[in-house]
């Protein structure tokens, strides 16, 4: 070969030298959109390279393997919407007027899940094709919530006034209404925006008795 015709090939193109930490959640966000757009069991090493615009030996330069990746990514995952729906459900009010409280909460699960689509699709979607890890993850980041939700609707409508439910099992519908809520807003948002869903939210309570 000429020193013209080598000086013409192009050069493979190396990723950027980037501290480890910032490394670690560029792939991890690389394997979340992997994750939420083709499944479980299309994600490789070699998926998560192309998608993070990396070569294999980084990826592997950051963790060691698939496993350790995927357990980061869980991690992470389970931190940021356990993380979020308590906080939303701390700004969103306290039991001394439940009505608004279940509102606030409502218009709140609408805004993180906007703001943070493929966090919560990992949460809502990918549950009954996941690794049994995942699933007892995310029943436990559920019972959590669940737990949450039923101390604050159990002071709530006695302080309200009613109806007299259980609310351990009005705690159960409270948590399937707001995943739904959820998975509408990101499958179809021009026909369930958010207005729509906190007024039925606002009409649901509106009817439930008060003594």
């Amino acid at each position: 070969m000429s020193r013209d015709t080598a000086s013409q090939t192009p050069r493979r193109k190396y990723a950027a030298r980037v501290p480890v930490d910032e490394r670690r959640e560029q792939l991890l966000d690389a394997a979340l959109h992997v994750l939420v757009r083709d499944g479980y069991e299309n994600v490789t090493i070699e998926a998560i390279s192309q998608e993070a615009g990396v070569t294999r030996p980084v990826v592997y330069g950051a963790y060691d393997g698939l496993e350790p990746l995927l357990h980061a990514l869980l991690d992470r995952t389970q931190g940021r919407a356990l993380g979020q729906a308590m906080q939303l459900l701390n700004r969103s009010g306290d039991a001394t007027d439940i009505d608004a409280w279940l509102i606030g909460a409502t218009s709140g699960i609408i805004d993180v899940v906007q703001d943070d689509p493929d966090t919560w699709a990992a949460v809502l979607y990918l549950n009954a094709g996941a690794p049994a890890i995942v699933r007892e993850r995310v029943a436990e980041t559920r019972e959590l919530i669940r737990q949450y939700v039923c101390s604050g609707l159990e002071a709530g409508m006695a302080l309200r006034g009613g109806p007299d439910l259980d609310p351990q099992i009005l705690s159960h519908l409270v948590l399937v209404t707001a995943e739904e809520f959820g998975r509408l807003i990101l499958e179809e948002p021009p026909r369930y925006d958010k207005e729509r869903l906190v007024q039925a939210m606002t009409n649901i309570l509106r009817v439930l008795p008060k003594d």
